[in-house]
């Protein structure tokens, strides 16, 4: 997967493909199902974003955010990445949040830092995300 990184900070979204139902418990906000299709996960790393990718992009690794959770079962089938402060991850959600065919599949998720009601979105189909702009 060829991942371009306009700067070393920035925010990300990351669309993960779930193939069949889970049932996962993500750190302290509990136990949820998550439906087979696609999900889109958005961060913000405002020290080393390829850092912060490359990790998301591995097998193994200590379980430290709520995406981690979901990357498990999921696998990572794009990466988008948008140079700016971390305000630009919030704007980002929220357009995602917007998009036609979106669900949000556990409040909370990706959101403990921040006023949204989450950053984890689902999609029964692959959602088009390299063309919004924030």
């Amino acid at each position: 997967m060829k991942i371009t990184f306009a700067s070393n900070k920035g925010v990300y979204s990351l669309v993960v493909q779930l193939l069949r139902r889970q049932s996962l418990e993500i750190g302290r906000l509990g136990t949820f199902n998550f439906p087979k299709g696609f999900y889109v996960y958005v961060g913000s790393a405002q020290n080393n974003l390829e850092h912060r990718i490359r990790r998301h992009l591995q097998q193994e690794k200590k379980v430290h955010w709520h995406i981690d959770y979901l990357l498990q079962y999921g696998q990572v089938v794009s990466v988008h990445t948008y140079a700016g402060e971390k305000k630009k991850e919030c704007i980002l959600s929220r357009e995602i949040g917007n998009m036609k065919g979106v669900s949000l599949p556990v409040k909370g998720f990706g959101s403990s830092d921040c006023t949204c009601n989450a950053h984890l979105y689902h999609f029964l189909h692959a959602p088009v995300i390299s063309g919004l702009k924030i």
